[in-house]
C-alpha cells in the first residue's frame, strides 16, 4: 500500500469516508471494507477501539457516499473507477411500450364507466337545507336569552 501524506491539519478536519477516499484513489484498487477503515484508522493515528466502534457508522457512510461502490463479494471502490452499463434493445421496448400504454388505456375507459353513476345530482338541494335557517340581530339574541 501506498503512504497516504496528510498533514495533522488536514486529517483533523477530514471525516472517515474522505480519507476512505484518499486511501483508494492513491492505491488504485478495490478494498474489503475492513481492511480499508483499519487503512483509515491507522492514517488517521486512532486506535483498534476506534475500528470495532465505528466499523458499522463507516459502512453506513460508504453506503450512502455516491463517490463510493460496492462491487462483488464485499469489496468497495470508487464509483469513477467502474462504468455502468446500459444496454437499450429499442425494437423489443418501442412494442412493449405500445402494448402497456393500449393495456392502460383500455383499464381507465373501464374504470371511467364504472366510477360514474348514471343519476345526476342536482348541487341546488343545499338551498333546500337553508330555508329553516333564522337570522338574529344582537337586540333579539338578548331576547331569546
Amino acid at each position: 500500500m501506498k503512504s497516504i501524506n496528510l498533514t495533522e491539519e488536514q486529517l483533523a478536519t477530514m471525516s472517515y469516508d474522505d480519507v476512505a477516499y484518499v486511501i483508494l484513489e492513491n492505491n488504485q484498487k478495490k478494498m474489503k471494507i475492513q481492511d480499508l477503515f483499519k487503512e483509515v484508522i491507522k492514517t488517521m493515528n486512532l486506535d483498534e477501539k476506534a475500528f470495532e466502534e465505528h466499523l458499522a457508522d463507516f459502512f453506513e457512510l460508504l453506503s450512502t457516499d455516491k463517490r463510493f461502490i460496492m462491487i462483488e463479494k464485499g469489496y468497495w471502490d470508487l464509483k469513477i473507477n467502474h462504468k455502468t452499463k446500459l444496454i437499450i434493445d429499442d425494437d423489443d421496448n418501442d412494442e412493449e411500450i405500445v402494448e402497456t400504454t393500449d393495456e392502460i388505456e383500455d383499464v381507465i375507459e373501464e374504470d371511467e364507466d364504472i366510477n360514474y353513476d348514471e343519476e345526476v345530482i342536482d348541487d341546488d338541494d343545499t338551498d333546500d337545507d337553508l330555508r329553516d335557517l333564522v337570522i338574529m340581530d344582537e337586540s333579539e339574541e338578548n331576547e331569546v336569552a
